[in-house]
């Protein structure tokens, strides 16, 4: 088949497997701050960072020479766990200074989804249990046992067969917290729903998980796969509620934009990865040396310039710009973490799409139709907010 004739834009329709009827098909040049540039020169600046991937906006320049870096020095050298390698180390340490003394012992993969399987098979493993509960309208990955332990039915029938012994119960309701048992190996949630729209528990709810979770043996596992890394204004979501998990899984943000992710917890639970079998986990690309690099990189740059100190003022500074306008009818928030809630489907989807002709990327909920998304970069600019306040506003009132 020649299709060396073909534009960039028919080989992407034709060619290229899809995730929807629906792509949004901008044919990106460059990127850089909060704006991604088309290959004719149209701006638009990204609201949702990619899906709280890119924290610190395109191209940040101290990413960048991580990145370039560690190329000169070597890709790829061996699966992962055999050889010590010093992007690894640093990056390990880094995190390890933003932990609980408890979360002291890393594993890094490819992907959120990917984390989020090896921390299921870790609690089985380490309790000896079969029962995973999580809650409805969850949202933990797309491959077989992420998709088992993701509340949305829609999305997952027809893919059955799926994991067995789940068990799934109402979100920040403290009776349901009961059906957690002595029979239960884990249990899996986000700090902060993030597909369900932004959905945030009580201080106290969050309290009586981990305390029914201590009082059976199971397993507490936090998927801080969009909330990590300054998203909601605290390094990790836990941090707002003063909760610690037994299991903590991150990705998205960790890395720049490189793919990546780590599932954490004490040495002693890691250990059992081990032996009995040997390679309980592997990965052939986890832990690459330059995902490594540009997440140590993020670490440090959220540390040393006081980024995440800055975000709660931001987001409060979107959602006072918002919030007032009769056609919003609520807004759930934490950070720069946002659900815009709508009437409908329909205005949502008009008011999406009018912002992306009008230069501003927002976003649909996967699970929440009446809502958008907005997760801009946390190195956004009171002028780059105000400016895409104006223009969601003007979107708005041109569908009502």
């Amino acid at each position: 088949m020649d299709i060396s004739k073909k534009s960039n834009r028919d080989i992407f329709f034709e060619h290229q497997a899809q995730t929807s009827p629906y792509p949004l098909g901008i044919e990106i040049d460059y990127a850089k701050g909060v704006y991604m540039y088309d290959t004719n020169g149209k701006a638009y600046m990204d609201l949702i960072s990619g899906i709280a991937v890119n924290n610190l906006g395109h191209g940040h320049p101290n990413i960048i020479k991580a990145i370039k870096d560690q190329v000169d020095k070597y890709l790829f050298v061996m699966v992962y766990g055999e050889m010590v390698q010093k992007p690894q180390i640093d990056l390990t340490k880094s995190l390890l200074s933003v932990l609980p003394s408890t979360l002291n012992s890393t594993y890094f993969v490819n992907s959120g989804t990917e984390a989020n399987e090896a921390a299921l098979k870790l609690a089985k493993r380490y309790t000896g249990r079969t029962e995973l509960i999580s809650f409805k309208r969850s949202y933990h990955g797309n491959t077989h046992g992420s998709l088992s332990v993701s509340g949305n039915e829609v999305k997952k029938n027809a893919f059955r067969p799926l994991l067995p012994d789940v068990r799934f119960i109402e979100f920040n309701v403290e009776a349901d917290l009961q059906q957690i048992t002595e029979r239960t190996a884990g249990v899996i949630v986000e700090p902060i729903q993030g597909d369900a729209g932004v959905r945030i528990p009580s201080v106290n709810y969050m309290k009586a998980l981990r305390k029914r979770c201590d009082e059976v043996g199971a397993q507490l596992i936090f998927d801080e796969i969009q909330t990590g890394f300054g998203r909601t204004g605290k390094f990790f979501a836990f941090e707002h509620f003063g909760v610690v998990p037994d299991i903590l899984t991150i990705a998205k943000g960790m890395a720049g934009g490189m793919a990546m992710g780590c599932f954490i917890s004490s040495a002693d639970k890691m250990k059992v990865l081990s032996h009995d079998p040997i390679l309980g986990h592997i990965t052939t690309f986890g832990g690459h040396p330059v995902c490594c690099a540009a997440s140590n990189a993020v670490i440090n740059t959220l540390i040393n310039d006081k980024i995440i100190e800055d975000v709660e003022r931001k987001g409060q500074r979107i959602e006072d710009q918002l919030k007032g306008h009769p056609a919003i009818k609520e807004i759930r928030r934490k950070g720069l973490m946002f659900a815009i809630d709508m009437e409908n489907f329909e205005l949502v989807n008009n008011v999406v799409t009018t912002c992306i002709e009008k230069g501003v990327i927002t976003y649909w909920f996967l699970s929440t139709p009446y809502a958008f998304r907005i997760a801009p970069p946390l190195t956004i600019s009171d002028d780059e907010i105000d400016k895409a306040c104006k223009i969601i506003l003007e979107a708005i009132d041109s569908h009502i």
